[in-house]
Protein backbone atom coordinates (compact mmCIF):
# COMPACT_ATOMS: atom_id res chain seq x y z
CA UNK A 1 0.00 0.00 0.00
CA UNK A 2 1.49 3.52 -0.89
CA UNK A 3 0.83 6.64 1.19
CA UNK A 4 -0.12 10.20 0.18
CA UNK A 5 3.74 10.51 -0.52
CA UNK A 6 3.68 7.61 -3.08
CA UNK A 7 6.18 5.86 -0.94
CA UNK A 8 5.35 1.82 -0.24
CA UNK A 9 5.35 0.00 3.03
CA UNK A 10 8.73 -1.75 1.01
CA UNK A 11 10.20 1.75 0.02
CA UNK A 12 9.71 2.75 3.89
CA UNK A 13 11.51 -0.50 5.23
CA UNK A 14 14.52 -0.20 2.62
CA UNK A 15 15.10 3.63 3.96
CA UNK A 16 15.26 2.23 7.53
CA UNK A 17 17.44 -0.09 6.65
CA UNK A 18 19.51 2.04 4.77
CA UNK A 19 19.79 4.82 7.71
CA UNK A 20 20.69 2.14 10.17
CA UNK A 21 23.66 0.56 8.16
CA UNK A 22 25.06 4.12 6.85
CA UNK A 23 24.72 5.65 10.87
CA UNK A 24 26.82 1.87 11.79
CA UNK A 25 29.17 2.32 8.83
CA UNK A 26 30.14 5.81 9.27
CA UNK A 27 29.88 6.31 13.51
CA UNK A 28 29.75 2.78 14.67
CA UNK A 29 29.71 0.69 16.26
CA UNK A 30 27.29 1.98 18.23
CA UNK A 31 24.42 0.66 20.88
CA UNK A 32 20.53 -0.12 20.00
CA UNK A 33 20.00 2.70 22.24
CA UNK A 34 22.06 5.10 20.76
CA UNK A 35 20.73 4.15 16.78
CA UNK A 36 17.25 5.70 18.01
CA UNK A 37 17.95 8.91 18.75
CA UNK A 38 21.41 9.23 15.59
CA UNK A 39 18.67 8.25 12.60
CA UNK A 40 14.65 9.49 14.30
CA UNK A 41 13.53 5.78 14.17
CA UNK A 42 11.51 4.39 16.87
CA UNK A 43 12.57 1.90 19.14
CA UNK A 44 10.81 -0.52 17.95
CA UNK A 45 11.91 -0.22 14.12
CA UNK A 46 15.40 -0.02 15.56
CA UNK A 47 14.88 -3.84 17.00
CA UNK A 48 12.93 -5.17 13.85
CA UNK A 49 15.99 -3.77 11.63
CA UNK A 50 18.69 -4.50 13.22
CA UNK A 51 17.37 -8.04 14.06
CA UNK A 52 16.80 -8.28 10.25
CA UNK A 53 19.98 -7.48 9.79
CA UNK A 54 21.93 -9.47 12.00
CA UNK A 55 19.77 -12.71 10.87
CA UNK A 56 21.16 -11.51 6.98
CA UNK A 57 24.71 -11.37 8.14
CA UNK A 58 25.19 -7.67 7.90
CA UNK A 59 25.42 -6.68 11.68
CA UNK A 60 27.27 -7.95 13.82
CA UNK A 61 28.11 -7.31 17.78
CA UNK A 62 31.36 -5.73 18.33
CA UNK A 63 31.77 -6.09 22.41
CA UNK A 64 29.45 -3.94 24.76
CA UNK A 65 29.80 -0.54 27.18
CA UNK A 66 28.15 -0.05 30.58
CA UNK A 67 25.13 1.81 30.86
CA UNK A 68 23.64 4.28 33.70
CA UNK A 69 22.85 1.44 36.29
CA UNK A 70 21.32 -0.80 33.62
CA UNK A 71 22.46 -3.89 32.10
CA UNK A 72 25.50 -3.05 29.46
CA UNK A 73 24.70 -1.90 25.91
CA UNK A 74 25.61 -4.36 22.83
CA UNK A 75 27.43 -2.75 20.53
CA UNK A 76 26.95 -3.46 16.72
CA UNK A 77 28.68 -2.74 13.53
CA UNK A 78 28.61 -3.40 9.83
CA UNK A 79 30.75 -7.10 9.24
CA UNK A 80 33.52 -6.80 7.12
CA UNK A 81 33.00 -9.44 5.25
CA UNK A 82 29.16 -9.88 4.67
CA UNK A 83 30.31 -8.14 1.16
CA UNK A 84 33.10 -7.50 -1.25
CA UNK A 85 33.92 -4.52 -3.89
CA UNK A 86 36.04 -4.27 -6.48
CA UNK A 87 37.70 -0.59 -7.53
CA UNK A 88 39.34 -0.23 -11.13
CA UNK A 89 40.96 2.73 -12.09
CA UNK A 90 41.62 3.53 -15.70
CA UNK A 91 44.93 6.26 -15.12
CA UNK A 92 47.08 7.73 -17.87
CA UNK A 93 49.90 4.97 -17.23
CA UNK A 94 48.05 2.08 -16.03
CA UNK A 95 45.16 0.14 -14.93
CA UNK A 96 44.65 -0.48 -11.01
CA UNK A 97 42.26 -2.97 -9.60
CA UNK A 98 42.04 -3.18 -5.68
CA UNK A 99 39.24 -5.91 -4.04
CA UNK A 100 37.72 -4.13 -0.71
CA UNK A 101 35.92 -5.79 1.63
CA UNK A 102 32.91 -3.91 3.07
CA UNK A 103 34.44 -1.65 5.37
CA UNK A 104 36.98 -0.68 2.04
CA UNK A 105 39.62 -2.91 4.10
CA UNK A 106 42.21 -3.64 0.96
CA UNK A 107 42.59 -7.55 0.23
CA UNK A 108 44.25 -7.57 -3.31
CA UNK A 109 45.49 -5.20 -5.88
CA UNK A 110 47.01 -5.69 -9.15
CA UNK A 111 48.38 -2.60 -11.89
CA UNK A 112 49.07 -3.21 -15.47
CA UNK A 113 50.71 -0.78 -17.56
CA UNK A 114 49.54 1.14 -20.15
CA UNK A 115 52.38 0.84 -22.78
CA UNK A 116 52.22 1.62 -26.86
CA UNK A 117 48.91 0.39 -26.39
CA UNK A 118 47.75 3.18 -24.25
CA UNK A 119 44.14 3.55 -24.47
CA UNK A 120 43.42 0.85 -26.69
CA UNK A 121 40.13 -0.15 -25.76
CA UNK A 122 40.82 -4.43 -26.32
CA UNK A 123 44.11 -3.98 -24.24
CA UNK A 124 41.91 -1.55 -21.19
CA UNK A 125 39.30 -4.32 -20.97
CA UNK A 126 41.78 -6.99 -20.88
CA UNK A 127 43.35 -5.32 -18.32
CA UNK A 128 40.31 -4.77 -16.30
CA UNK A 129 39.34 -8.72 -16.62
CA UNK A 130 42.47 -10.01 -15.79
CA UNK A 131 43.07 -8.04 -13.27
CA UNK A 132 39.41 -8.67 -11.70
CA UNK A 133 40.49 -12.66 -11.77
CA UNK A 134 43.67 -11.90 -10.30
CA UNK A 135 42.69 -9.91 -6.97
CA UNK A 136 39.54 -12.41 -6.65
CA UNK A 137 42.22 -15.07 -7.25
CA UNK A 138 44.45 -13.86 -4.87
CA UNK A 139 42.02 -13.67 -1.81
CA UNK A 140 40.31 -16.42 -2.06
CA UNK A 141 37.02 -14.32 -3.33
CA UNK A 142 34.09 -16.26 -4.89
CA UNK A 143 32.90 -13.85 -7.49
CA UNK A 144 29.39 -14.29 -5.97
CA UNK A 145 30.21 -12.47 -2.98
CA UNK A 146 30.78 -9.12 -5.01
CA UNK A 147 28.25 -6.25 -4.76
CA UNK A 148 29.84 -4.96 -7.83
CA UNK A 149 32.73 -3.42 -10.00
CA UNK A 150 33.43 0.40 -9.95
CA UNK A 151 35.63 1.99 -12.41
CA UNK A 152 36.83 5.33 -13.17
CA UNK A 153 37.36 6.61 -16.66
CA UNK A 154 38.72 9.06 -18.54
CA UNK A 155 35.98 10.69 -20.18
CA UNK A 156 32.32 11.64 -20.49
CA UNK A 157 30.07 8.38 -19.50
CA UNK A 158 26.32 7.87 -20.85
CA UNK A 159 23.86 5.49 -19.87
CA UNK A 160 22.18 3.71 -22.65
CA UNK A 161 19.34 0.99 -22.02
CA UNK A 162 20.44 -1.43 -24.81
CA UNK A 163 24.04 -1.21 -24.08
CA UNK A 164 24.67 0.43 -20.40
CA UNK A 165 27.52 2.98 -19.72
CA UNK A 166 28.91 4.12 -22.68
CA UNK A 167 32.09 6.49 -22.53
CA UNK A 168 32.66 9.53 -24.74
CA UNK A 169 36.24 10.02 -24.31
CA UNK A 170 37.61 12.39 -26.85
CA UNK A 171 40.95 12.94 -25.30
CA UNK A 172 42.03 9.27 -25.69
CA UNK A 173 40.45 8.52 -28.83
CA UNK A 174 37.26 6.80 -26.82
CA UNK A 175 33.99 7.52 -29.60
CA UNK A 176 30.78 6.13 -27.89
CA UNK A 177 32.90 3.12 -25.86
CA UNK A 178 30.16 0.53 -24.63
CA UNK A 179 32.74 -0.84 -21.98
CA UNK A 180 30.16 -2.23 -19.78
CA UNK A 181 28.93 -4.13 -22.41
CA UNK A 182 32.59 -5.55 -23.62
CA UNK A 183 33.19 -5.99 -19.72
CA UNK A 184 30.13 -7.95 -19.26
CA UNK A 185 31.02 -10.34 -22.46
CA UNK A 186 34.49 -10.36 -21.45
CA UNK A 187 34.70 -10.47 -17.47
CA UNK A 188 34.00 -14.45 -15.86
CA UNK A 189 31.35 -12.83 -13.77
CA UNK A 190 27.93 -13.56 -12.90
CA UNK A 191 25.02 -11.60 -14.52
CA UNK A 192 24.29 -10.93 -10.31
CA UNK A 193 27.25 -8.83 -10.35
CA UNK A 194 26.66 -5.18 -11.33
CA UNK A 195 29.07 -2.68 -13.48
CA UNK A 196 29.18 1.04 -11.95
CA UNK A 197 31.34 3.02 -14.47
CA UNK A 198 32.04 6.76 -13.94
CA UNK A 199 34.40 9.72 -14.57
CA UNK A 200 37.32 8.82 -12.68
CA UNK A 201 37.14 12.92 -11.29
CA UNK A 202 33.46 11.60 -10.07
CA UNK A 203 34.98 8.49 -8.26
CA UNK A 204 38.18 10.49 -6.28
CA UNK A 205 35.52 13.05 -5.06
CA UNK A 206 33.26 10.04 -3.91
CA UNK A 207 36.31 9.20 -2.52
CA UNK A 208 37.83 12.27 -0.93
CA UNK A 209 33.89 13.34 0.43
CA UNK A 210 33.15 9.74 1.93
CA UNK A 211 36.49 9.47 3.79
CA UNK A 212 39.10 12.32 3.61
CA UNK A 213 39.58 16.02 3.84
CA UNK A 214 35.74 16.63 2.16
CA UNK A 215 33.93 15.02 5.00
CA UNK A 216 31.68 17.36 6.18
CA UNK A 217 31.59 19.79 3.79
CA UNK A 218 28.07 20.82 2.08
CA UNK A 219 29.94 22.16 -1.14
CA UNK A 220 33.13 21.25 -2.89
CA UNK A 221 35.00 21.39 -5.44
CA UNK A 222 37.56 17.93 -5.83
CA UNK A 223 40.57 18.32 -9.19
CA UNK A 224 41.74 15.59 -10.24
CA UNK A 225 45.36 16.79 -11.96
CA UNK A 226 46.86 13.71 -14.04
CA UNK A 227 47.93 13.30 -17.66
CA UNK A 228 45.17 15.95 -18.03
CA UNK A 229 42.78 17.84 -15.40
CA UNK A 230 38.79 17.53 -14.57
CA UNK A 231 37.02 17.89 -11.72
CA UNK A 232 33.71 16.93 -9.78
CA UNK A 233 31.13 19.40 -8.05
CA UNK A 234 29.30 18.43 -4.77
CA UNK A 235 26.57 20.24 -3.50
CA UNK A 236 23.82 19.53 -1.54
CA UNK A 237 21.29 19.63 -4.90
CA UNK A 238 23.72 17.52 -6.50
CA UNK A 239 24.16 14.78 -3.96
CA UNK A 240 27.59 12.17 -4.68
CA UNK A 241 28.88 14.66 -7.33
CA UNK A 242 29.13 15.54 -10.49
CA UNK A 243 31.92 15.44 -13.19
CA UNK A 244 32.68 18.33 -14.98
CA UNK A 245 34.88 18.97 -17.66
CA UNK A 246 36.45 21.85 -16.46
CA UNK A 247 40.03 21.17 -18.00
CA UNK A 248 38.41 21.82 -21.15
CA UNK A 249 37.63 25.43 -20.07
CA UNK A 250 39.28 27.76 -22.61
CA UNK A 251 41.69 30.32 -20.66
CA UNK A 252 44.10 31.24 -24.03
CA UNK A 253 42.27 32.63 -27.27
CA UNK A 254 43.82 31.08 -30.06
CA UNK A 255 46.40 29.18 -27.41
CA UNK A 256 47.98 25.97 -27.71
CA UNK A 257 46.52 22.71 -28.87
CA UNK A 258 44.67 20.59 -26.32
CA UNK A 259 44.76 16.61 -26.50
CA UNK A 260 40.92 17.33 -27.25
CA UNK A 261 41.50 18.96 -30.47
CA UNK A 262 40.74 22.38 -29.29
CA UNK A 263 42.69 25.59 -28.94
CA UNK A 264 43.43 27.18 -25.27
CA UNK A 265 42.30 24.63 -22.69
CA UNK A 266 43.22 25.02 -19.56
CA UNK A 267 44.38 20.74 -19.81
CA UNK A 268 46.89 22.33 -22.70
CA UNK A 269 48.67 24.37 -20.03
CA UNK A 270 47.60 22.74 -16.71
CA UNK A 271 48.03 18.99 -17.13
CA UNK A 272 50.88 16.71 -16.81
CA UNK A 273 51.73 16.06 -20.36
CA UNK A 274 51.34 19.39 -21.52
CA UNK A 275 53.62 20.59 -18.29
CA UNK A 276 56.16 18.05 -19.61
CA UNK A 277 55.47 19.10 -23.44
CA UNK A 278 56.37 22.90 -22.56
CA UNK A 279 59.65 21.52 -20.36
CA UNK A 280 60.69 19.77 -23.79
CA UNK A 281 59.65 22.79 -25.92
CA UNK A 282 62.15 25.01 -24.03
CA UNK A 283 65.19 22.53 -23.43
CA UNK A 284 64.23 20.59 -20.38
CA UNK A 285 65.61 16.78 -20.59
CA UNK A 286 63.59 14.44 -19.12
CA UNK A 287 64.94 10.74 -18.59
CA UNK A 288 64.59 8.79 -21.73
CA UNK A 289 61.78 6.51 -22.64
CA UNK A 290 60.58 7.67 -18.58
CA UNK A 291 56.28 7.63 -18.01
CA UNK A 292 54.87 10.55 -16.94
CA UNK A 293 55.51 10.13 -13.27
CA UNK A 294 58.74 9.40 -13.92
CA UNK A 295 59.39 12.47 -15.51
CA UNK A 296 57.91 15.18 -13.80
CA UNK A 297 59.63 13.52 -10.62
CA UNK A 298 62.57 14.71 -13.04
CA UNK A 299 61.02 18.13 -13.69
CA UNK A 300 60.34 19.26 -9.89
CA UNK A 301 63.83 17.77 -9.19
CA UNK A 302 65.66 20.39 -11.96
CA UNK A 303 63.47 23.14 -10.59
CA UNK A 304 63.84 21.92 -6.70
CA UNK A 305 67.42 20.51 -5.95
CA UNK A 306 68.66 19.72 -3.11
CA UNK A 307 69.60 22.50 -0.30
CA UNK A 308 73.24 23.67 -2.46
CA UNK A 309 71.93 22.48 -6.20
CA UNK A 310 71.52 25.16 -8.77
CA UNK A 311 67.85 25.06 -9.60
CA UNK A 312 67.30 25.23 -13.37
CA UNK A 313 65.62 28.09 -14.43
CA UNK A 314 63.40 26.86 -17.32
CA UNK A 315 61.81 23.87 -14.86
CA UNK A 316 61.28 26.75 -12.49
CA UNK A 317 59.58 28.73 -15.00
CA UNK A 318 57.74 26.33 -16.41
CA UNK A 319 56.44 25.20 -12.88
CA UNK A 320 55.66 28.80 -12.07
CA UNK A 321 53.69 29.03 -15.04
CA UNK A 322 51.84 26.40 -14.44
CA UNK A 323 50.95 27.29 -11.04
CA UNK A 324 49.22 30.38 -12.50
CA UNK A 325 47.31 28.76 -15.21
CA UNK A 326 45.88 26.30 -12.25
CA UNK A 327 45.43 29.16 -10.39
CA UNK A 328 43.70 30.60 -12.87
CA UNK A 329 41.32 27.85 -13.29
CA UNK A 330 40.41 27.34 -9.65
CA UNK A 331 39.15 30.82 -9.58
CA UNK A 332 36.80 29.96 -12.18
CA UNK A 333 35.38 27.15 -10.18
CA UNK A 334 35.64 29.90 -7.24
CA UNK A 335 33.13 32.23 -9.03
CA UNK A 336 30.82 30.00 -10.44
CA UNK A 337 30.15 27.22 -7.47
CA UNK A 338 31.71 29.14 -4.74
CA UNK A 339 32.54 25.70 -2.42
CA UNK A 340 33.72 25.18 0.91
CA UNK A 341 36.76 23.75 -0.38
CA UNK A 342 38.40 22.90 -3.08
CA UNK A 343 40.39 19.45 -3.20
CA UNK A 344 43.67 18.27 -5.21
CA UNK A 345 44.26 15.01 -5.92
CA UNK A 346 45.23 12.78 -9.06
CA UNK A 347 49.36 11.70 -9.39
CA UNK A 348 49.86 14.83 -10.14
CA UNK A 349 48.53 17.42 -7.78
CA UNK A 350 49.64 15.89 -5.12
CA UNK A 351 53.63 15.92 -6.78
CA UNK A 352 52.82 18.79 -7.48
CA UNK A 353 50.99 20.34 -4.74
CA UNK A 354 53.61 19.44 -2.27
CA UNK A 355 55.82 22.25 -4.21
CA UNK A 356 53.81 25.03 -5.13
CA UNK A 357 49.94 24.86 -3.40
CA UNK A 358 50.29 28.30 -1.60
CA UNK A 359 51.58 29.87 -5.23
CA UNK A 360 48.33 28.02 -6.76
CA UNK A 361 45.91 29.51 -3.37
CA UNK A 362 47.52 33.09 -4.21
CA UNK A 363 47.21 32.79 -7.72
CA UNK A 364 43.64 31.45 -7.43
CA UNK A 365 42.52 34.50 -4.83
CA UNK A 366 44.18 37.17 -6.61
CA UNK A 367 41.96 36.30 -9.75
CA UNK A 368 38.61 34.95 -8.28
CA UNK A 369 35.75 37.33 -6.71
CA UNK A 370 36.93 38.67 -3.49
CA UNK A 371 33.84 37.29 -1.58
CA UNK A 372 34.10 33.82 -2.34
CA UNK A 373 37.68 33.87 -2.75
CA UNK A 374 37.60 34.78 1.22
CA UNK A 375 35.37 31.90 1.95
CA UNK A 376 37.10 28.97 0.48
CA UNK A 377 39.85 26.45 1.33
CA UNK A 378 42.09 25.15 -1.17
CA UNK A 379 44.35 21.69 -0.03
CA UNK A 380 45.36 18.95 -1.41
CA UNK A 381 43.32 15.51 -1.21
CA UNK A 382 43.67 13.49 2.03
CA UNK A 383 43.79 9.68 0.47
CA UNK A 384 46.56 9.63 -1.82
CA UNK A 385 47.32 8.54 -4.99
CA UNK A 386 44.79 5.52 -4.46
CA UNK A 387 41.69 7.82 -4.22
CA UNK A 388 40.20 7.60 -7.51
CA UNK A 389 40.03 3.12 -7.15
CA UNK A 390 38.38 3.65 -3.65
CA UNK A 391 36.21 5.62 -4.71
CA UNK A 392 35.23 3.49 -7.65
CA UNK A 393 34.73 0.76 -5.18
CA UNK A 394 32.39 3.10 -3.62
CA UNK A 395 30.07 3.39 -6.27
CA UNK A 396 28.60 -0.37 -5.86
CA UNK A 397 28.96 0.20 -1.67
CA UNK A 398 26.76 3.24 -2.24
CA UNK A 399 24.49 1.21 -4.41
CA UNK A 400 24.06 -1.46 -1.94
CA UNK A 401 23.11 1.01 1.09
CA UNK A 402 20.59 2.88 -0.76
CA UNK A 403 19.40 -0.69 -1.23
CA UNK A 404 18.77 -1.41 2.14
CA UNK A 405 21.66 -3.68 2.28
CA UNK A 406 20.00 -6.15 -0.68
CA UNK A 407 21.82 -6.76 -3.89
CA UNK A 408 20.65 -6.19 -7.10
CA UNK A 409 18.87 -8.49 -8.76
CA UNK A 410 19.59 -8.99 -12.71
CA UNK A 411 17.18 -7.64 -15.41
CA UNK A 412 16.81 -10.84 -17.50
CA UNK A 413 14.60 -11.41 -20.46
CA UNK A 414 11.66 -12.84 -18.94
CA UNK A 415 11.65 -9.51 -17.37
CA UNK A 416 8.17 -9.10 -15.67
CA UNK A 417 5.61 -6.42 -17.16
CA UNK A 418 5.97 -2.90 -15.01
CA UNK A 419 2.17 -3.17 -14.07
CA UNK A 420 3.27 -6.12 -12.21
CA UNK A 421 6.90 -5.12 -10.68
CA UNK A 422 4.29 -1.86 -9.78
CA UNK A 423 1.92 -4.05 -7.88
CA UNK A 424 4.42 -6.17 -5.76
CA UNK A 425 6.27 -2.95 -5.00
CA UNK A 426 3.14 -2.24 -2.98
CA UNK A 427 2.46 -5.43 -1.43
CA UNK A 428 3.42 -5.49 2.45
CA UNK A 429 5.78 -8.00 3.36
Amino acid sequence: MAGRNGRTVRDLRRANRAEVLRRLYFDGPMSRFELGPATGLSSGSISNVVAELVAEGLVEEAGSVDSDGGRPRTLLRVAPTSGHMIGVDVGETRVRVELFDLTLTELARTERPLEHQRYDVEVVVGHIRDGIAEVLATADISPERLLGVGIGVPGIVARTPDRGAVVHGQTIGWDAVPVESLLRATCRLPESVPFFIDNGAKTLGQAEMWFGAGRGAHNAVVVLFGSGVGACLVTEEVGSGRAVEWGHLTVRVRGRRCRCGALGCLEAYAGAEALLGRWREQGGRPPRDADEETALTALLAAAYPPEGAEADPVAQAVVEETAEYLGAGLSDLINLFQPERILIGGWAGLQLGSRFLSVVRRYATSYALRYPADRVSIDLGRLGPDAVTVGAAILPLADFFARGGRRAEPVSEGQPPAWRTALEERTPR
